[in-house]
């Protein structure tokens, strides 16, 4: 096996895509928290040539892609392994705290509990629709508060009476926080109710009904804001862990998974084509099937004008049509240089 061997886990998102590099070993050498901004393709091609750059093309010995558009990645980067995030997530977590029973995840539009026994994940809840319960909430409601959203933590440590904002709802909870304004409350107090209800929001609707066991670690984009952290805290009664590399921990997770994969496989061969991927240029279309009553938008992803995936039909009649593409000269070199 190559000592400069390395494993690429890919976590494309709505708000971020994040790229995690990491030893032979599962440690973690790179990162990269790259903004979507509504174009997952390009913020991929970019960190894929960040890490091209940066460690001139290093080795991939497999890679594995998570997130909301994983399918998409896996099929640009030419992914060994394609997870949900709530399996990378739960795999990362366990790598940064052994034992850990607990996962508190909020990004920037979604949000999710994961609850684990004995190492295997035995229960999780998404959020999906409710905003008040995501990154995004803090974002606007930082920008009409005029506050910067990387202050809105220490500002919410400093408050000494918060007031109390519906949160059940994102629409009701700006306007509650509105009244507040307009009732003299300082900005300290309105940012740590704000906090508050962001995470009354996010226990009601995701972990009804579980049991949260120690030890408890919150990770996402959010997990960066010290007064959410607190809110988590102070609600549960118990201490809440942050890994370092809170933000990317989905992508650790699909490294980590890409790494157990190769190791389980006596002959396993990457399929990573990722770096070649930055000569080509990738678009993408969609159309609607008439096949039936069902009416599904196939998106298609186009590779040199040439299409090497679709996806979004029920039944498969798209999807199964196209195979993504191996490179046999990377996978070759591997071979020759395990």
């Amino acid at each position: 096996m190559r000592a400069d061997g390395h494993y690429l886990g890919i976590d494309v998102g709505s708000v971020s895509t994040n790229l995690v590099l990491t030893d032979l070993d599962g440690n973690m050498v790179k990162k990269l928290y790259l903004r979507t901004s509504g174009q997952p393709i390009k913020s991929l091609m970019e960190g894929l040539k960040e890490i091209a750059g940066a460690h001139r093309s290093p080795l991939i010995a497999a890679a594995g892609a998570t997130g909301s558009g994983r399918g998409l990645a896996g099929v640009i980067a030419g992914a060994d392994v394609v997870k949900n995030e709530i399996t990378a997530h739960a795999v990362a977590a366990q790598r940064i705290v052994p034992g850990v029973k607990t996962i508190l995840e909020i990004g920037g539009q979604d949000s999710k509990i994961i609850i684990l026994r004995n190492g295997v994940v035995y229960d999780f809840a998404m959020n999906t629709v409710c905003a008040a319960g995501t990154g995004s909430f803090l974002d606007r409601q930082a920008a009409r508060l005029g506050v910067p959203i990387e202050e809105f933590g220490d500002l919410a440590l400093r408050s000494g009476s918060p007031v109390r904002i519906a949160g059940r709802c994102a629409v009701f909870a700006e306007s509650d926080m509105i009244h507040k304004q307009q009732s003299g409350h300082s900005n300290e107090d309105i940012v740590k109710g704000l906090c508050e209800a962001l995470v009354r929001n996010y226990l009601s609707n995701l972990a009804k009904g579980k049991e949260l066991s120690e030890p408890v670690v919150f990770q996402g984009g959010v997990a960066a804001n010290k007064g959410i952290a607190a809110a988590f805290e102070k609600a549960l009664g118990v201490r809440v862990i942050i890994p370092e590399d809170h933000a990317v921990m989905g992508a650790y997770g699909a490294a980590l998974i890409a790494r157990q994969a190769r190791l389980a496989d006596k002959t396993f061969l990457t399929k990573f084509t990722g770096f070649e991927a930055l000569n080509r240029i990738y678009s993408t279309t969609s159309r609607e099937c008439n096949g039936c009553t069902n009416l599904c938008e196939i998106v298609e992803l186009l590779s040199d004008g040439v299409v090497e995936a679709r996806w979004g039909d029920r039944c498969g009649k798209w999807s199964s049509s196209t195979v993504a593409k191996t490179s046999i000269s990377d996978r070759q070199l591997y071979a020759m240089q395990k």
